[in-house]
């Protein structure tokens, strides 16, 4: 059979590693600065685009989709390439990925800092930057199929079915994710509402974490290990399992991230399960990698590549062992809030995802530009600060975590809480401080390898056009005597697309149909009315500083969040909730009953000079709500945008909410000037207070159950 040669396109892999290191700095430094912030909140600087609210999603989204992101393409465009014996599909889908994807970083970069945001953690950008990644996300597939279509290698290596399963399940996760509805340019509400949102919501965080974080980088780590340890995967059979068995459970396992909320019991412990058991095929995994390196653990002593990528399968496995066990409801009860839940993220973020893509880099610049790496010292000494900083960051937070729930929970012997909240954040200090000192090695460490990468370019020379030969595939295929059964369908892509499809889209259906078909999964609640037109907009003003971030809106039924916040939260309370706003952390108390609790001024001189009504409070200040006009014109759109949702305002109401809204706003100026606070009734302030105001409020007024 005749040779065919061809050129690997190693362009397009070294455009996506520099990416991988520029937005990693980028979101490094910005998480540094959030931590900081906490510490010091003077870091907020006094402006809307620096407050916590607004970086914390701008960390997230820069770590995830541009770092992290940009390390899967470069890893799949490398691997894949040299996978099928074939060049991409097409270098002009190859650049409208790239630019595509850098234009989707930067538009996110330029939005979340200026508060257009939907709010929904790990999904907040808004709906035409959405649209932007569904249609880049296509260009990758297609790319990414069409090279897999002219292969010259029969059968798909164990990579490429993770790279497969994470194309199409990471399509149905931002497609269905992203229904809402558009207000304006940069405004949308939701579709789904209060306990359907939480669902579809952690469905989509869960199994981002699943199928970008991890199931691409299981696709990388099956490459690079074998490659860097110059030794064959350790079991075949092993890794078969490990591919179905995880793409199968994980889909499930997003509602343990709701325990102890409103969402029905039955998905609750549907979440539980399915967690628990997918400890096995992560584990299987992680055992999978690390005796890939059977034979060559004298390597490791040696090679800065084995170090970044044993201690990066460790964390792997610590993450995904540590998952399983905060599923756990006992567990739960003590971690869901806390400072505990940030750590465990950390470890698989930091380890799992930064170690492998380090070890990645550290191995691939060298042999894109036909050199040596420049300094080996450099590079251990990145491994030693790296892996301290993850130290130093996690162990804190573990039990920073600890001590905030035990706080929270304890009550003297008269039955008193012990502890006010307040007394909690000051307690929490000294662990931020720790935690900033381990994020800053790390970013140090992050600094270094780019020191390093960029004199190991300077000295070496690109190859763009690698040079390479094999053997088209044979028209027919024979098969081999005693060939496993699987075989059959790593030679068929499509087949393996389908098949994957189907597994992922079983554990979606059975648990959100029921939830959103079956009406007493969410009981509705007399006395819970739509938000008038001022809370709308104060809402929205919620949403768009982040508020989310610091201050959860779900009261546990716990006794020591009873007696601390009110009554436990009822599914039925958030019917009206585009998007909900229970959040995923308590950096701040719980907001979801301090409706009536404190008055109109209180709020006030609170976003003024949060120190001035709590000493130690480290809330930013938010002056400029005090200063903008109330954007009026947008709230006949938002009305028809919740009429169109399902929220029951009375016909045309948009046409005269404007005038229930100013008379709300003169009501709650005229309260502020009762004690001796003047502010016009046009201010953003006033419509947040009226917001706080509400929440929790419908609840107290003594709810009847309808069903």
């Amino acid at each position: 059979m005749e040779i065919e040669r061809f050129r690997y396109d190693n362009k397009i892999v070294k455009q996506f590693a520099f990416a991988t290191i520029l937005w990693g700095l980028v979101g490094m430094l910005v998480g540094v600065w959030a931590a900081l912030q906490l510490v010091y909140p003077a870091l907020n600087l006094g402006i809307s685009q620096t407050t916590f609210g607004r970086l914390r999603p701008l960390h997230t989204n820069a770590v995830i989709f541009a770092f992290v992101g940009n390390g899967i393409f470069m890893g799949v465009y490398y691997s894949l390439q040299r996978l099928c014996k074939a060049r991409m599909f097409s270098d002009l889908l190859s650049k409208i990925h790239f630019w595509g994807w850098q234009l989707i970083i930067v538009s996110a970069a330029l939005t979340l800092p200026f508060g257009f945001t939907t709010g929904k953690e790990y999904a907040e950008l808004e709906w035409p930057i959405d649209i932007a990644i569904a249609l880049i996300w296509v260009v990758f597939g297609w790319n990414m199929f069409g090279t897999i279509i002219k292969r010259r290698e029969r059968h798909l290596y164990v990579a490429i079915w993770f790279f497969i399963a994470t194309f199409v399940t990471v399509a149905m996760l931002h497609i269905v994710n992203s229904f809402e509805i558009p207000v304006s340019f940069m405004k949308s509400y939701s579709w789904y509402a209060g306990v359907q949102d939480a669902l579809v919501q952690w469905w989509y965080g869960h199994n981002a974490v699943a199928f970008f974080l991890t199931t691409p980088y299981l696709g990388l780590m099956y490459y690079f290990i074998p490659k860097a340890a110059n030794r064959p995967v350790y079991s075949y059979r092993l890794s078969i399992i490990h591919f179905w068995a995880l793409i199968f459970l994980y889909i499930w396992a997003g509602p343990h991230h709701l325990l102890y909320t409103a969402l029905p019991d039955w998905a609750q412990s549907l979440g539980v399960v399915f967690s628990i058991m997918l400890l096995a095929p992560s584990w299987g995994g992680m055992i999978n990698g690390l005796l890939t390196l059977r034979g060559a653990w004298d390597k490791v002593r040696e090679d800065v590549v084995l170090k970044f990528m044993v201690v990066a399968i460790t964390a792997y496995g610590m993450a995904t062992f540590e998952g399983p066990m905060l599923s756990l409801k006992s567990v739960n009860a003590i971690s869901h809030f806390t400072d505990w839940t940030i750590a465990h993220v950390h470890v698989g973020a930091l380890g799992w995802n930064g170690f492998l893509t380090f070890g990645i880099l550290y191995w691939l610049i060298p042999r894109l530009f036909q050199t040596d790496l420049y300094s080996k010292k450099l590079a251990n000494w990145h491994f030693w600060l790296g892996t301290l900083g993850i130290l130093f960051y996690a162990v804190p937070m573990y039990w920073a975590g600890f001590e905030q729930s035990k706080m929270w929970k304890q009550f003297t012997e008269e039955g008193q809480l012990q502890y006010q909240f307040i007394e909690t954040v000051v307690r929490m200090k000294p662990f931020y401080v720790l935690r900033s000192v381990g994020g800053t090695m790390y970013l140090i460490g992050a600094i270094m390898m780019t020191y390093n990468l960029i004199k190991t370019v300077k000295i070496g020379t690109f190859l763009a056009d690698e040079e390479a030969e094999a053997a088209p595939l044979a028209a027919v295929y024979k098969e081999h005597n005693e060939e496993h059964w699987h075989r059959w369908i790593e030679r068929r892509p499509v087949q393996l697309l389908l098949l994957s499809l189907g597994l992922v889209l079983v554990g979606g259906v059975i648990e959100m149909v029921p939830t959103f078909l079956i009406e007493s999964n969410i009981p509705t609640i007399a006395s819970v009315k739509p938000y008038t037109p001022l809370e709308l907009q104060g809402r929205d003003i919620y949403v768009r500083e982040g508020c989310y971030t610091c201050h959860s809106q779900m009261v546990r039924p716990f006794r020591s969040e009873t007696a601390r916040y009110g009554e436990y939260s009822k599914a039925g309370e958030f019917i009206y909730d585009h998007p909900f706003q229970w959040g995923s952390k308590r950096t701040g108390p719980d907001l979801a009953r301090i409706g009536g609790k404190y008055p109109d001024s209180w709020h006030y001189n609170h976003m003024l000079e949060p120190t001035s009504m709590a000493e130690y409070s480290i809330m930013p200040n938010y002056v400029w709500l005090l200063d903008n006009n109330l954007d009026t014109a947008s709230t006949p759109g938002k009305i028809r945008a919740m009429t169109t949702l399902g929220v029951p305002y009375p016909k045309d109401y948009d046409r005269i909410a404007n005038k229930d809204l100013m008379k709300q706003a003169n009501e709650i100026a005229a309260n502020l000037k009762n004690d001796k606070i003047e502010t016009a009734s046009d201010k953003e302030i006033v419509a947040i207070i009226a917001y706080l105001q509400r929440l929790g409020k419908d609840i107290k007024a003594q709810p009847v159950i309808k069903n």
